[in-house]
């Protein structure tokens, strides 16, 4: 007998965690180490930082269309890569 789990049912588990967290790390469009996965109550937080808002929004529509039925909530913020358009005096 199969054990089949209604995601949207409850509370999302450890195992859709791991997923998302191996999603993340494996999905060659994706493959993003630094970003951590945490389970919150109702949803899952995406925290850590990337190189653009256009990678943000890429690694949240990836998750959501691989797992439409858990809440995914961002917490993911933008690094600045690019040089400094001034030079940063120390006093």
């Amino acid at each position: 007998m199969t054990h089949q789990r209604d995601i949207g049912a409850g509370p999302p588990d450890e195992y859709v965690e791991a997923e998302i967290q191996r999603l993340l790390a494996e999905d060659p469009a994706v493959a993003e180490q630094g970003i951590t996965v945490v389970r919150r109550e109702r949803a899952i937080v995406l925290h850590g930082e990337v190189e653009s808002p256009h990678r943000r929004e890429e690694i949240l529509r990836r998750v959501s269309e691989r797992f439409p039925d858990v809440p995914i909530t961002s917490d993911i913020g933008v690094i600045r890569v690019e040089a400094p358009t001034e030079i940063e005096q120390l006093p």
